[in-house]
């Protein structure tokens, strides 16, 4: 794209946005996402932008606060029970939901036993462990487990937790006109164009909501989301790319917000899945761990990333209340070559890495193959794009893959699936029955003090056994005009409005 078309579509934008602008009376704010939400239906929803939809039309039962804990939402408090297989709800009352239905224990039970049942519904595998909801009273529920399930209470302050109305919830076009009981109400939507939100005055906390309106604006190129919001089209973006934190923190009308989310990047090794990983020197655990050594990531930061990012050596961010306090390794080529000769390795060694087909992974790549060639290991990047990248590492189709995860706030979220021998997301099939027991075990209490020692086991264990090779934890960066007062970036990236404001 020539330099006048670039800036014709940034002024096209600008333009688009500034034609359709409210009624000066309203106060409205304006978010710039990275990409179109899909269905707005909570238990059908998959993306990441769904989410900060959620996040303003749909209350959960349960939600975290900005150091991850967990907070009341419609559930004023909760207990367990002395087996972890009971947890029981008190439910707020006087909660309506946006069409005038009352919320209470037998909606609340409604919404889990349809994130169970419904078809399609990608909340099941969260939530597996329920077995039951009963109504003991009209704000009082329990949930009966089939087993202890320390997550799940993480799990009810996201899509799983989200709560609908249910009269609403049975029409067919649920999606397209969702009903929930939020701070705000679904107003209109206009595919890849905007997604706007109406305050609901019945809302039960009104007085820490501080807009009429919200437009929700998907703009998939950093650039011009940048562009627009420079230009006063919008009030606040998510998705700040690196390389333009600089003109940001220069612009003095601007200011930015970032923090350590909960997202990692690493390399996935085929060590045991399909054709490709027959009689593969990635067999080895000490060739996994010697293509790891090869790797400065500091220096891979700095260079990629102006050193924003975090270099990584776990699945558990640095904000987590599960990090593992183990130091992550500086760079040792004369210790890789030791590896690679103790496991038997000639070198040069070929090797192929799948990798996302956009320029900042393409640019991570180049990285990593003038770092790993000094081991020994000639690096061939195969770019592709990441869905296609999805697949092929979960056929087995790949030799190493650059992928990642978004990070949850439980640590089970961010582990288990990939790490576990039957977990769905172990593309690798890794297995090692000892680090199987000790996720398990992690699993079937809630008490941080019984689960930290057992992570810290597993964390320490894949140091040698590198079934993933992490690299870094990616920060959540947003960028706003400085008349938005009150904002508070969240390790999960999500943006929440409670006590948001404009300056007048």
């Amino acid at each position: 794209m020539t330099m006048r078309n670039s800036l014709l579509t940034v002024l096209g934008s600008v333009m688009l946005l500034g034609a359709a602008l409210p009624a000066q009376s309203e106060t409205v704010l304006r978010i710039g996402l990275g990409a179109d939400p899909d269905m707005l239906d909570p238990h059908l929803a998959r993306t990441y932008y769904g989410r900060f939809i959620f996040a303003s039309l749909c209350d959960r039962l349960v939600d975290v606060d900005d150091h991850l804990k967990v907070v009341p939402g419609l559930a004023k408090d909760w207990t367990w029970s002395e087996d972890g297989k009971t947890l029981t709800m008190n439910l707020r009352e006087g909660v309506t939901f946006h069409d005038g239905e009352k919320f209470d224990a037998a909606a609340a039970k409604y919404n889990l036993d349809r994130a169970l049942t419904l078809k399609g519904s990608l909340r099941k595998s969260e939530i597996s462990s329920i077995e039951s909801v009963e109504v003991k009273s009209p704000t009082q529920i329990a949930i009966h487990l089939k087993t202890p399930d320390a997550a799940l209470l993480m799990q009810l302050t996201d899509r799983a937790g989200a709560m609908m109305a249910p009269q609403a919830a049975e029409k067919p076009d649920f999606a397209a006109h969702p009903v929930c009981s939020g701070p705000y109400k679904f107003d209109s939507r206009v595919s890849q164009d905007r997604i706007v939100l109406s305050r609901f005055d019945n809302y039960w906390n009104k007085e820490a909501y501080h807009f009429d309106k919200l437009i929700y604006l998907p703009i998939p190129d950093a650039s011009v989301r940048l562009a627009n919001l420079r230009a006063g089209d919008l009030d606040l973006t998510e998705g700040v790319a690196a390389s333009d934190v600089k003109t940001v923190e220069a612009d003095s009308k601007l200011a930015l917000a970032k923090v350590t989310g909960l997202g990692y990047q690493g390399i996935t090794f085929n060590i045991n899945n399909g054709k490709v990983s027959k009689n593969d020197p990635f067999q080895d655990a000490r060739v996994r761990e010697a293509f790891s050594q090869a790797i400065d990531r500091d220096a891979l930061n700095q260079v990629v990333f102006e050193g924003l990012y975090t270099p990584a050596n776990q699945a558990f961010s640095p904000v987590s209340p599960y990090h593992v306090k183990v130091p992550v390794p500086p760079r040792d080529v004369e210790k890789a070559k030791a590896l690679l000769k103790a496991a038997g390795v000639t070198t040069p060694l070929n090797v192929n890495l799948l990798v996302p087909n956009n320029p900042t992974s393409q640019q991570v790549g180049q990285v990593l193959q003038a770092m790993v060639a000094e081991a020994g290991f000639n690096l061939n990047l195969q770019m592709t794009e990441f869905a296609t990248l999805l697949d092929r590492q979960q056929s087995g189709d790949y030799q190493l893959s650059f992928s990642g995860w978004s990070g949850r706030p439980d640590p089970d979220g961010s582990i288990y699936g990939f790490i576990n021998s039957k977990g769905n997301l172990n593309d690798g099939r890794y297995s090692n029955a000892q680090v199987d027991e000790w996720l398990a075990q992690a699993r079937l209490s809630n008490d941080p003090a019984v689960r930290q020692p057992l992570y810290n086991n597993v964390v320490k264990q894949l140091q040698t056994d590198m079934p993933i090779a992490y690299l870094y934890f990616e920060p959540r960066i947003f960028g706003l005009n400085k008349n938005v007062q009150g904002f508070k970036p969240y390790p999960d990236g999500i943006v929440r409005l409670a006590g948001l404001s404009l300056a007048k």
